[in-house]
Protein backbone atom coordinates (compact mmCIF):
# COMPACT_ATOMS: atom_id res chain seq x y z
CA UNK A 1 0.00 0.00 0.00
CA UNK A 2 1.27 3.38 -0.74
CA UNK A 3 1.95 5.95 2.11
CA UNK A 4 2.00 10.16 1.56
CA UNK A 5 5.38 11.50 1.91
CA UNK A 6 5.44 13.90 5.07
CA UNK A 7 5.82 17.35 4.63
CA UNK A 8 9.51 17.37 5.62
CA UNK A 9 10.17 14.78 3.22
CA UNK A 10 8.80 16.53 0.14
CA UNK A 11 9.72 20.06 1.40
CA UNK A 12 11.78 19.81 4.46
CA UNK A 13 10.51 20.81 7.52
CA UNK A 14 7.60 22.74 8.69
CA UNK A 15 7.96 25.83 10.52
CA UNK A 16 5.28 26.11 13.46
CA UNK A 17 4.96 29.45 14.86
CA UNK A 18 3.36 29.55 18.93
CA UNK A 19 0.26 31.14 19.49
CA UNK A 20 -1.04 30.15 22.70
CA UNK A 21 1.52 29.30 25.85
CA UNK A 22 0.12 27.32 28.08
CA UNK A 23 1.18 24.51 30.74
CA UNK A 24 0.45 21.68 27.80
CA UNK A 25 2.89 23.34 25.39
CA UNK A 26 5.64 24.04 27.55
CA UNK A 27 4.97 20.34 29.35
CA UNK A 28 5.75 18.81 25.66
CA UNK A 29 7.83 21.97 24.12
CA UNK A 30 5.51 22.00 21.34
CA UNK A 31 4.10 25.26 19.69
CA UNK A 32 0.57 23.87 20.04
CA UNK A 33 -1.81 23.00 22.49
CA UNK A 34 -2.81 20.33 20.26
CA UNK A 35 -2.30 16.48 21.03
CA UNK A 36 -3.16 14.15 17.93
CA UNK A 37 -3.89 10.97 20.57
CA UNK A 38 -3.17 7.42 19.91
CA UNK A 39 -5.40 5.49 17.31
CA UNK A 40 -5.18 1.73 17.19
CA UNK A 41 -2.97 0.59 13.70
CA UNK A 42 -2.94 4.37 12.71
CA UNK A 43 -0.55 6.24 14.97
CA UNK A 44 2.58 5.21 13.48
CA UNK A 45 5.93 6.77 12.89
CA UNK A 46 5.46 8.75 9.86
CA UNK A 47 1.52 10.07 11.16
CA UNK A 48 3.08 10.77 14.74
CA UNK A 49 6.19 13.06 12.88
CA UNK A 50 3.79 14.90 11.02
CA UNK A 51 2.18 16.45 14.17
CA UNK A 52 5.19 17.08 15.13
CA UNK A 53 6.32 18.59 11.93
CA UNK A 54 2.76 20.53 12.50
CA UNK A 55 3.92 21.98 16.10
CA UNK A 56 1.29 19.21 18.17
CA UNK A 57 2.66 16.09 19.63
CA UNK A 58 1.62 12.67 18.39
CA UNK A 59 1.72 8.86 20.11
CA UNK A 60 2.88 5.70 18.51
CA UNK A 61 0.26 3.39 19.99
CA UNK A 62 1.93 0.53 21.26
CA UNK A 63 -0.67 -2.06 21.10
CA UNK A 64 -0.72 -2.08 17.34
CA UNK A 65 3.04 -3.75 16.87
CA UNK A 66 2.68 -7.44 17.99
CA UNK A 67 6.29 -7.92 19.88
CA UNK A 68 8.92 -5.55 21.44
CA UNK A 69 10.74 -5.62 18.07
CA UNK A 70 8.65 -3.99 15.86
CA UNK A 71 7.39 -1.39 18.11
CA UNK A 72 11.21 -0.60 19.41
CA UNK A 73 11.81 -0.29 15.16
CA UNK A 74 9.02 1.94 15.23
CA UNK A 75 10.09 4.30 17.62
CA UNK A 76 13.83 4.70 15.97
CA UNK A 77 11.99 5.30 13.01
CA UNK A 78 10.03 7.77 14.44
CA UNK A 79 13.01 9.55 16.21
CA UNK A 80 14.64 9.90 12.64
CA UNK A 81 11.23 11.17 10.79
CA UNK A 82 11.12 13.60 13.62
CA UNK A 83 14.57 15.05 13.73
CA UNK A 84 14.30 15.90 17.64
CA UNK A 85 11.02 17.39 17.88
CA UNK A 86 8.65 15.97 20.84
CA UNK A 87 6.65 12.76 20.37
CA UNK A 88 5.62 9.65 22.69
CA UNK A 89 4.21 6.39 23.03
CA UNK A 90 0.92 5.53 23.62
CA UNK A 91 0.11 2.52 26.11
CA UNK A 92 -3.33 1.38 26.76
CA UNK A 93 -3.84 -0.75 29.36
CA UNK A 94 -7.54 -2.76 29.92
CA UNK A 95 -9.20 -1.77 33.04
CA UNK A 96 -8.18 -4.65 34.69
CA UNK A 97 -4.90 -6.32 34.51
CA UNK A 98 -5.31 -9.35 32.05
CA UNK A 99 -3.46 -12.06 31.25
CA UNK A 100 -2.24 -11.48 27.60
CA UNK A 101 -1.19 -7.62 28.53
CA UNK A 102 2.23 -6.67 27.47
CA UNK A 103 2.59 -3.34 29.35
CA UNK A 104 5.16 -4.49 31.55
CA UNK A 105 7.53 -5.26 28.52
CA UNK A 106 5.96 -2.01 26.89
CA UNK A 107 7.19 0.49 29.39
CA UNK A 108 10.70 -1.73 29.28
CA UNK A 109 10.73 -1.01 25.98
CA UNK A 110 10.17 3.00 26.58
CA UNK A 111 12.11 3.28 29.32
CA UNK A 112 15.31 1.53 27.54
CA UNK A 113 14.67 3.78 24.02
CA UNK A 114 14.67 6.80 25.48
CA UNK A 115 11.13 8.13 25.16
CA UNK A 116 9.94 11.25 26.85
CA UNK A 117 6.65 10.80 26.52
CA UNK A 118 3.97 8.61 27.45
CA UNK A 119 0.01 8.82 27.00
CA UNK A 120 -1.48 5.86 29.19
CA UNK A 121 -5.56 4.90 28.82
CA UNK A 122 -7.62 2.42 30.53
CA UNK A 123 -6.89 1.47 34.49
CA UNK A 124 -4.78 4.33 36.58
CA UNK A 125 -1.61 3.92 35.62
CA UNK A 126 -0.02 4.45 39.38
CA UNK A 127 2.06 1.33 39.60
CA UNK A 128 4.13 2.56 36.46
CA UNK A 129 4.87 6.08 37.35
CA UNK A 130 7.80 5.61 39.74
CA UNK A 131 9.34 3.87 37.13
CA UNK A 132 8.67 6.28 34.44
CA UNK A 133 9.45 9.32 36.27
CA UNK A 134 12.79 7.33 37.30
CA UNK A 135 13.40 7.53 33.57
CA UNK A 136 12.30 11.37 33.24
CA UNK A 137 9.63 10.23 31.13
CA UNK A 138 6.00 12.82 31.39
CA UNK A 139 3.04 10.63 31.69
CA UNK A 140 -0.55 12.28 30.37
CA UNK A 141 -3.17 9.71 31.62
CA UNK A 142 -6.45 9.15 29.21
CA UNK A 143 -10.30 9.56 31.09
CA UNK A 144 -13.46 9.48 30.60
CA UNK A 145 -14.52 11.79 33.52
CA UNK A 146 -13.08 14.04 35.50
CA UNK A 147 -13.35 11.78 38.60
CA UNK A 148 -10.89 9.94 37.10
CA UNK A 149 -9.11 12.69 36.22
CA UNK A 150 -8.59 13.48 39.97
CA UNK A 151 -7.76 10.14 40.63
CA UNK A 152 -4.67 9.97 37.95
CA UNK A 153 -3.51 12.93 39.88
CA UNK A 154 -2.93 11.51 42.94
CA UNK A 155 -1.36 8.68 41.72
CA UNK A 156 1.18 11.54 39.83
CA UNK A 157 0.65 11.76 36.34
CA UNK A 158 1.88 14.98 34.83
CA UNK A 159 -1.41 15.47 33.00
CA UNK A 160 -4.44 14.30 31.96
CA UNK A 161 -6.47 14.46 28.80
CA UNK A 162 -10.56 14.16 29.56
CA UNK A 163 -12.81 12.56 26.34
CA UNK A 164 -16.20 13.29 26.55
CA UNK A 165 -19.53 11.32 25.51
CA UNK A 166 -18.94 12.83 21.50
CA UNK A 167 -15.15 10.85 21.41
CA UNK A 168 -14.91 8.33 19.59
CA UNK A 169 -13.44 4.85 21.26
CA UNK A 170 -14.35 5.02 24.47
CA UNK A 171 -16.30 7.37 26.48
CA UNK A 172 -16.58 5.78 29.14
CA UNK A 173 -20.08 4.95 31.17
CA UNK A 174 -20.78 7.51 32.31
CA UNK A 175 -21.44 9.38 28.64
CA UNK A 176 -20.81 13.18 30.07
CA UNK A 177 -20.33 15.79 26.99
CA UNK A 178 -17.11 17.32 26.75
CA UNK A 179 -18.27 21.04 27.01
CA UNK A 180 -19.22 19.71 30.58
CA UNK A 181 -16.23 17.83 31.82
CA UNK A 182 -13.94 20.75 30.82
CA UNK A 183 -15.74 23.15 33.34
CA UNK A 184 -16.13 20.95 35.44
CA UNK A 185 -12.48 20.06 35.23
CA UNK A 186 -11.39 23.19 35.44
CA UNK A 187 -12.57 23.50 39.31
CA UNK A 188 -11.38 19.88 40.13
CA UNK A 189 -8.08 19.19 38.38
CA UNK A 190 -4.79 20.90 39.57
CA UNK A 191 -2.50 19.30 36.92
CA UNK A 192 -2.44 20.43 33.06
CA UNK A 193 -5.25 18.97 31.18
CA UNK A 194 -6.48 18.40 27.73
CA UNK A 195 -10.29 18.29 27.41
CA UNK A 196 -11.06 15.81 23.70
CA UNK A 197 -14.43 14.50 22.01
CA UNK A 198 -16.14 16.18 19.62
CA UNK A 199 -13.29 18.71 18.44
CA UNK A 200 -12.32 19.47 15.49
CA UNK A 201 -12.41 23.16 14.84
CA UNK A 202 -10.09 26.25 16.10
CA UNK A 203 -12.87 27.80 18.08
CA UNK A 204 -13.45 24.53 20.27
CA UNK A 205 -9.62 24.86 20.98
CA UNK A 206 -10.20 28.46 22.22
CA UNK A 207 -13.10 27.32 24.03
CA UNK A 208 -11.76 25.00 25.94
CA UNK A 209 -8.29 27.41 26.66
CA UNK A 210 -11.40 29.73 27.77
CA UNK A 211 -12.95 27.40 29.85
CA UNK A 212 -9.80 26.23 31.76
CA UNK A 213 -7.87 23.38 29.66
CA UNK A 214 -4.56 24.15 28.97
CA UNK A 215 -5.05 21.78 25.21
CA UNK A 216 -6.96 19.46 23.48
CA UNK A 217 -6.73 16.28 22.37
CA UNK A 218 -7.81 15.27 18.68
CA UNK A 219 -8.55 11.95 17.16
CA UNK A 220 -11.06 11.81 14.39
CA UNK A 221 -10.98 15.29 12.77
CA UNK A 222 -7.42 13.65 11.51
CA UNK A 223 -8.40 10.53 10.06
CA UNK A 224 -8.07 12.95 7.11
CA UNK A 225 -4.30 13.26 7.24
CA UNK A 226 -2.89 12.40 4.37
CA UNK A 227 0.36 10.73 6.18
CA UNK A 228 -2.03 8.13 7.78
CA UNK A 229 -0.92 4.82 5.99
CA UNK A 230 -4.68 4.31 5.56
CA UNK A 231 -6.18 3.38 1.93
CA UNK A 232 -7.23 6.39 0.56
CA UNK A 233 -11.08 5.39 0.14
CA UNK A 234 -11.06 4.77 3.74
CA UNK A 235 -10.62 8.58 4.13
CA UNK A 236 -13.02 9.48 1.64
CA UNK A 237 -15.93 7.76 2.97
CA UNK A 238 -15.05 9.44 6.72
CA UNK A 239 -14.91 12.71 5.02
CA UNK A 240 -18.23 12.21 3.51
CA UNK A 241 -19.15 11.02 6.68
CA UNK A 242 -21.58 13.10 9.36
CA UNK A 243 -21.88 13.58 13.04
CA UNK A 244 -24.89 11.48 13.09
CA UNK A 245 -23.28 8.73 11.70
CA UNK A 246 -21.87 6.95 14.75
CA UNK A 247 -23.47 5.24 17.43
CA UNK A 248 -22.70 3.41 21.38
CA UNK A 249 -22.22 -0.15 21.41
CA UNK A 250 -20.70 -2.65 23.82
CA UNK A 251 -22.66 -1.08 27.12
CA UNK A 252 -23.85 -4.49 27.93
CA UNK A 253 -20.33 -5.53 28.63
CA UNK A 254 -19.73 -2.01 30.44
CA UNK A 255 -17.01 -0.94 27.43
CA UNK A 256 -18.86 1.37 25.29
CA UNK A 257 -17.46 2.52 22.65
CA UNK A 258 -18.22 4.68 20.16
CA UNK A 259 -17.69 3.66 16.35
CA UNK A 260 -18.85 4.25 12.80
CA UNK A 261 -22.67 2.89 12.00
CA UNK A 262 -21.99 0.21 9.67
CA UNK A 263 -23.12 -3.68 9.17
CA UNK A 264 -20.28 -4.27 12.24
CA UNK A 265 -22.28 -1.96 14.82
CA UNK A 266 -25.68 -2.87 13.36
CA UNK A 267 -25.19 -6.46 14.41
CA UNK A 268 -23.26 -5.90 17.44
CA UNK A 269 -26.83 -3.39 18.50
CA UNK A 270 -29.01 -6.49 17.32
CA UNK A 271 -27.25 -8.56 19.95
CA UNK A 272 -27.42 -6.48 22.22
CA UNK A 273 -31.19 -5.77 22.07
CA UNK A 274 -31.94 -9.15 22.48
CA UNK A 275 -29.93 -9.23 25.79
CA UNK A 276 -27.40 -11.63 24.67
CA UNK A 277 -24.51 -9.51 25.05
CA UNK A 278 -21.24 -10.97 26.32
CA UNK A 279 -17.64 -11.01 25.41
CA UNK A 280 -18.16 -14.42 24.27
CA UNK A 281 -20.57 -13.00 21.44
CA UNK A 282 -19.58 -9.81 20.87
CA UNK A 283 -15.76 -10.39 20.60
CA UNK A 284 -15.72 -12.04 17.09
CA UNK A 285 -17.84 -9.20 15.57
CA UNK A 286 -14.94 -6.32 17.36
CA UNK A 287 -11.97 -8.00 17.28
CA UNK A 288 -9.21 -5.40 16.06
CA UNK A 289 -8.02 -7.25 13.00
CA UNK A 290 -11.17 -7.22 11.47
CA UNK A 291 -10.82 -2.88 11.59
CA UNK A 292 -7.63 -3.17 10.77
CA UNK A 293 -8.70 -4.67 7.65
CA UNK A 294 -11.14 -1.57 6.84
CA UNK A 295 -7.75 0.32 7.30
CA UNK A 296 -6.05 -2.05 4.36
CA UNK A 297 -8.74 -2.55 2.13
CA UNK A 298 -11.24 0.80 2.23
CA UNK A 299 -14.10 -1.53 2.89
CA UNK A 300 -15.89 0.18 5.83
CA UNK A 301 -18.53 -2.02 6.21
CA UNK A 302 -16.81 -4.06 8.53
CA UNK A 303 -15.36 -3.75 11.57
CA UNK A 304 -15.41 -1.74 14.93
CA UNK A 305 -14.07 1.83 13.64
CA UNK A 306 -14.00 4.22 16.22
CA UNK A 307 -15.18 7.43 15.05
CA UNK A 308 -16.83 10.13 16.92
CA UNK A 309 -19.08 13.52 16.25
CA UNK A 310 -16.03 15.29 14.74
CA UNK A 311 -17.19 13.29 11.54
CA UNK A 312 -19.20 16.91 11.03
CA UNK A 313 -15.54 18.48 10.47
CA UNK A 314 -13.49 15.72 8.85
CA UNK A 315 -14.49 17.32 5.44
CA UNK A 316 -11.09 17.01 2.95
CA UNK A 317 -8.34 15.03 2.95
CA UNK A 318 -5.37 17.06 3.39
CA UNK A 319 -1.90 17.01 4.71
CA UNK A 320 -1.60 17.32 8.68
CA UNK A 321 0.10 20.44 8.63
CA UNK A 322 -2.54 22.18 7.04
CA UNK A 323 -5.45 20.47 9.16
CA UNK A 324 -3.18 21.79 12.49
CA UNK A 325 -2.42 25.67 10.56
CA UNK A 326 -6.15 25.85 9.91
CA UNK A 327 -7.68 25.09 13.59
CA UNK A 328 -4.86 27.08 14.88
CA UNK A 329 -6.02 30.13 12.43
CA UNK A 330 -9.67 29.35 13.71
CA UNK A 331 -8.88 29.64 17.27
CA UNK A 332 -6.97 32.55 16.82
CA UNK A 333 -9.94 34.78 14.99
CA UNK A 334 -12.14 33.01 17.93
CA UNK A 335 -10.18 34.20 20.46
CA UNK A 336 -10.07 37.79 18.90
CA UNK A 337 -13.52 37.65 18.59
CA UNK A 338 -14.06 36.81 22.28
CA UNK A 339 -11.57 40.00 22.72
CA UNK A 340 -14.08 42.21 20.97
CA UNK A 341 -17.14 41.28 22.92
CA UNK A 342 -15.48 42.31 26.21
CA UNK A 343 -16.37 46.15 27.11
CA UNK A 344 -13.50 48.64 27.52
Amino acid sequence: MGQAQTAAERDGPVAAEPVFDTRITRLFGIAHPILAGGLQWLAEARYVAAAAEAGAIGFITAASFPDNESLIAEIRRCRGLTGGRPFGVNVSMLPKLARHERVDDIMKVVVDEGVRFVETAGRNPAEYIPMLHGAGIKVIHKVPAVRYAVSAEEAGVDAVSIVGYECGGHPGMELVGSFVQAAMAARAVKIPYCIGGGVGTGAQIAAALAMGADGVIIGTRFLVAEELWAHRSFKEKVAAARESDTVLVMQSVRNTVRILRNQTAEAVAEIEARGEGSLETLLPLVAGHIGREAYVSGNISRGALAMGQALAFTNTIEPLSDIVASLMREAVAAADRLKGLARP
